[in-house]
């Protein structure tokens, strides 16, 4: 049997599902809930110094719906904790002590200011906590205040107040990254160089989620005026894992331990994020949608997967996918796909055709055969570009077949020959003809 048990910088967890710092982490009786649940861990909800922050009292949240309602992303403009700090750290030493096997982190954002970090680090370490996560992603509200996105955009304040916590803080630090940046291996560099003990990335996406066109005021809005928000969900989760692999294969943040978050709302996309280097994933929209009990599936499902695979522990498959994360440069220029359509499942909708005729390289054929169409690939116009296999609404009818070496590839008449290192030594490259 699969053993799913996190050890993350010395915080252990029956599994790698934390819930992450937001409004499921408020306070005492969701957290509670929550372990009863079955979570790994949870990072409580980011807390601020006193006088608290004041929340909007009318809409936080929008969404962006697919066709049947599922929400495909998430968006808050909800702020930090807005509960006094006393109260905060009181319940979370009570947890702590009630669930001694659960991580309990405790996210933290307070001004850039040596002092306010150095007056606040041993009040959380008091409660027994396992680590701090430092908010330097919130990309609305504190950033307007030099707090959140506003702190993790300049690599400088990150590096100069990581250096503060750890100075004035026993607790692995984790610094928690914005994704409103150019380059995210920028600020992990500056976590690394401040002494942080991780990075969790990504907080949410700066964003608008829609308008409302009968009132003609951004949504969500509160009497009538809103604001940008953060976005998360299961939209986010491509901008996620590419952030962990650009991190995880930065040769100056290599080895740094991740959390990975952003989108995880099944077992396989945790697994994704775990293949890619990550040592727990942190879930937030997931569990807002359908509750804390789907912890148990993701549990389930993770350890399914190991089983079938052979892994009996996280670290069996951890990174494994790190090594096919390329730059474009590195990849295989005589590498060739072919599509083809399996008549057997194929039930004649004609997307794929529509789509690789109007937006592509009209490579698939109509054929009338007794009356019935049946859609062929011309191998000799197919560029292998996966378009007709993303737009077919039924699983495996499309694939993708390898042309293998001495094939003849019918769109150029050339003979596949064996892989290409890089870019450098292709034929296709114009500098080396040139040269």
């Amino acid at each position: 049997m699969a053993d799913i048990r996190s050890n993350f910088l010395g915080i252990r967890s029956p599994n790698p599902f934390w819930l992450a710092s937001a409004p499921p982490t408020d306070k005492e009786v969701n957290v509670t809930r929550a372990f009863e649940a079955g979570w790994g861990g949870v990072v409580w909800k980011t807390l601020g110094e006193d006088p608290p922050v004041v929340n909007v009292n009318g809409p936080r949240y929008g969404a962006l719906h697919g066709p049947d309602r599922r929400v495909l992303g998430f968006n808050n403009i909800e702020l930090i904790s807005d509960r006094p700090l006393r109260t905060n750290l009181e319940e979370i030493a009570r947890v702590k002590r009630a669930w001694p096997d659960r991580a309990m982190v405790v996210s933290l954002m307070v001004p850039c200011e040596e002092a306010s970090w150095k007056r606040i680090l041993p009040m959380v370490e008091d409660t027994g906590a396992d680590g701090v996560e430092l908010n330097f992603g919130c990309p609305h509200g504190m950033s307007e205040r030099g707090m959140g996105a506003a702190v993790g955009q300049v690599p400088e304040y990150i590096e100069m107040v990581t250096a503060w916590c750890k100075h004035y803080s026993r607790l692995p630090v984790i610094v928690k990254l914005t994704p409103n940046i150019t380059d995210v291996r920028h600020p992990a560099r500056a976590a690394k160089a401040g002494g942080a003990d991780a990075v969790s990335l990504i907080n949410t996406v700066n964003s608008i989620i829609g308008v409302d066109l009968e009132r003609m005021a951004i949504t969500p809005h509160t009497g009538g005026w809103g604001s940008h928000g953060g976005y998360c969900g299961p939209a986010v989760k491509p901008i996620a894992l590419n952030m962990v692999a650009e991190i995880a294969r930065d040769a100056q943040t290599a080895g740094l331990p991740l959390s990975g978050i952003g989108g995880v709302s099944t077992w396989r996309d945790a697994a994704e994020f775990i293949a890619l280097g990550c040592g727990t994933v942190q879930v937030c929209t997931a569990a807002m949608v359908y509750g804390f009990k789907i912890v148990q599936d993701l549990c389930d499902g993770l350890a399914n997967f190991m089983d079938a695979q052979g892994w009996r522990t996280l670290d069996d498959f951890r990174g494994r996918a790190l090594p096919s994360v390329k730059d474009w440069n590195q990849l295989d220029l005589n590498h060739i796909d072919k599509a083809r359509i399996d008549p057997a499942l194929c039930i004649g909708c004609g997307r794929c055709h529509i789509a690789c005729e109007d937006t592509s390289h009209q490579a698939i054929r109509v054929r009338d055969e007794e009356g019935t169409r049946r859609f062929v690939v011309d191998e000799a116009d197919c560029v292998g570009c996966n378009l007709c296999v993303t737009v077919c609404p039924v699983p495996d009818c499309i694939t993708l077949r390898t042309l293998a070496p001495g094939e003849v590839d019918a769109r150029t008449g050339q003979v596949v020959s064996g892989r290409y290192a890089n870019w450098t030594t292709h034929p296709n490259n114009p500098q080396r003809v040139a040269a």
